[in-house]
């Protein structure tokens, strides 16, 4: 754990009378993080099941672990929660098909919505969901992908969020922040707004420099107050490049949540303008994995034309 963050991942709250205990996780869908948090459970001895079916070899490599069940029907009616996790723009369409799987296999899992989506979105994803005579809680996750001596954190929220913290998990921290469906998405919306937002400014900053050929004094300035990011500066713009396209909606829903707050909306928006030049470069057709390889920062820049 991260000295001077405390653990909150405890059990919060009682649970609401007809709540069950969660023996089975569905996970919808298993990329990286999605698989991820699948094993944080799985290896705290919950039943944890996916499908890959119609995903890439890439997918089915990263549900290593998971039981791989042969449709999402299947997921949905063994899954007591069924956990959404999927590029932000999705998160609609997931949440019909899960629905649709619902009434299909006549089952009533409660659902994790763990998309970074804003407030507002998530809300409405809610009331699609309790429309359809299921329950939702919020949640969003900071920090990479669980594991065994991590420090990642899962933020939830919701009449039924306690639930969630009661499932055991490795490398996984769980806090509930607030009993209304959309503060989870809010943290998540705030804190994406800073990691997020400040690659897209070192992107931006040194594609500059290599272009106007200063690019070696930019570098010796910045490292002087950051010399660990000027370190990783290549595999941080390179793996950014390769997961822009999924970045791009979550910008916008930054953008939108900020709006909302009264603050200024412009500023999101033109983080959305960023990822989504960088989706139309070579890096975008990278796997996150390939593009953390790379260490040659100017190598990685010359990439972005």
């Amino acid at each position: 754990m991260t000295a001077g963050r405390p653990d909150r991942s405890a059990p919060t709250g009682d649970l609401l009378p007809g709540a069950r205990a969660v023996r089975t996780i569905g996970i919808v869908s298993p990329g990286a993080m999605g698989s991820a948090l699948g094993r944080a459970w799985a290896t705290a001895g919950v039943r944890v099941v996916a499908t890959v079916v119609g995903r890439s070899e890439r997918t089915a490599g990263l549900a290593s672990g998971l039981e791989l069940l042969p449709d999402l029907d299947a997921v949905v009616a063994a899954g007591d929660l069924v956990v959404s996790i999927c590029p932000p723009a999705a998160a609609e369409a997931v949440l019909a098909s899960v629905i649709e799987a619902s009434r299909a296999t006549g089952t009533t899992p409660l659902l994790l919505e763990a998309n970074a989506v804003s407030p507002e979105r998530v809300a409405a994803l809610a009331a699609q969901a309790a429309a359809a005579g299921l329950d939702l809680v919020d949640g969003s996750v900071s920090g990479g992908p669980p594991e065994p001596g991590s420090d990642t954190m899962l933020y939830l929220s919701g009449a039924r969020a306690a639930e969630v913290t009661r499932v055991p998990a490795v490398g996984l921290r769980r806090t509930v922040v607030g009993d209304r469906v959309g503060q989870a998405s809010a943290v998540k919306m705030c804190t994406a707004s800073v990691y997020k937002g400040t690659t897209a400014v070192w992107v931006q900053a040194l594609q500059t420099a290599a272009a106007l050929d200063v690019l070696a004094p930019v570098l010796a300035d910045l490292a002087e107050e950051l010399p660990v990011q000027v370190e990783g500066a290549a595999r941080r713009v390179a793996v950014a490049a390769a997961k822009s396209a999924r970045f791009v909606d979550e910008m916008e829903s930054i953008a939108d949540t900020q709006g909302s707050a009264g603050a200024s909306p412009e500023l999101f928006a033109g983080m959305a303008a960023v990822y989504r030049r960088l989706a139309a470069t070579p890096l975008a057709a990278l796997s996150p994995e390939e593009a953390a390889a790379l260490t040659d920062l100017r190598d990685v820049l010359s990439r972005l034309t």
